[in-house]
């Protein structure tokens, strides 16, 4: 059943619209779960697990007990335009969150896509990557959730969890304000910006089977991942440019790297050399790649995670 979360009219005509897809299993009483994607509107990977999972639930309801919510677009002007933030407002929507029923529009917005998520047994918030960088199928927790968090991540499908210290984490963005509302929410980052990958959808889609099962609530099939790797900030370096140029990886993504392994090179277009070679300071998972090839100094190029077994 489709029902609308928020409605407003735009000052230039158009008509702001968020809407869930409300799944009811025919199997009898059971837990509410929520996956929500689209904040980010260059974020599309999501698009492909909301598409995929409504058909699978759809088409077994019987072996579905409880609810699945699935929100495809918080964000449908950013998605619609392809744009990061929400358009005619300059923002990032995932900076305004737990919103306020009384405050400016965007901040209604959110207030209403709280209001509705708040109360799940459990939330799955997908992002990708932005249009720089490829990432390998994780799931990033705040450590102050991470007692109640960690034992579920591995049920997605993921390779690896991510576990950040609170300093690093917004205390505005929807996880973090389910998250504090009681809502057990987990983000997953997958893939890259504005592109899907179709694979990646299938592991997160069986992934959320997977969960809803241990939750009670799906009888059906799914496919279960080996054990992911469970990470601290601690165990994960990051390699950022020195120079200017085209970066052009030599490493594959999502491979075990030696130490003093080349990642990849830095050229220079104008004079034809190469200027820097960019190496592995550890050995470790390649799970950060830079998809864009236009770099300056400071630029991230990879993220790799050490210390795994």
């Amino acid at each position: 059943m489709i029902e609308t979360v928020f409605s407003a009219e735009l000052p230039v005509g158009e008509h702001l619209l968020i809407q869930k897809n409300r799944i009811v299993g025919t199997g009898g009483p059971g837990p509410r779960i929520a996956i929500v994607t689209g904040v980010h509107g260059d974020e599309l990977e999501g698009q492909y697990v909301a598409f995929e999972l409504a058909r699978r639930l759809k088409s077994a309801l019987h072996l579905l007990s409880g609810t699945v919510d699935i929100y495809p677009a918080v964000n449908p002007l950013g998605i619609n335009s392809i744009q990061r933030g929400m358009p005619l407002f300059d923002l990032d929507l995932n900076r305004t969150f737990p919103g306020n029923g009384n405050g400016p529009m965007a901040e209604t917005m959110t207030a209403a896509v709280m209001d509705d998520i708040r109360g799940a047994d459990v939330c799955v918030d997908i992002h990708a990557s932005n249009i720089f960088l490829r990432e390998m199928p994780q799931v990033r927790i705040n450590e102050l959730s991470a007692d109640q968090l960690v034992p579920l991540a591995p049920l997605l499908n993921v390779d690896f969890v991510w576990v950040h210290a609170s300093a690093t984490v917004l205390e505005s963005t929807l996880a973090y304000s389910l998250n504090s509302a009681g809502t057990p929410t987990l983000v997953v980052e997958a893939g890259v910006g504005m592109r899907i990958t179709e694979e990646y959808g299938r592991r997160l889609t069986d992934g959320i089977l997977r969960l809803a099962a241990h939750l009670g609530a799906w009888k059906g099939d799914f496919y279960s991942a080996p054990e992911p790797i469970v990470s601290h900030d601690g165990e994960v370096s990051y390699l950022n440019a020195e120079h200017a140029g085209i970066f052009l990886p030599r490493a594959k993504h999502a491979t075990v790297l030696h130490e003093g392994e080349v990642v990849g090179i830095i050229a220079d277009p104008l004079s034809g050399d190469v200027v820097e070679e960019v190496r592995s300071p550890r050995a470790g998972l390649l799970f950060t790649l830079r998809a864009y090839p236009i770099v300056y100094p400071g630029s991230l190029l990879a993220r790799i995670l050490g210390d795994i077994q």
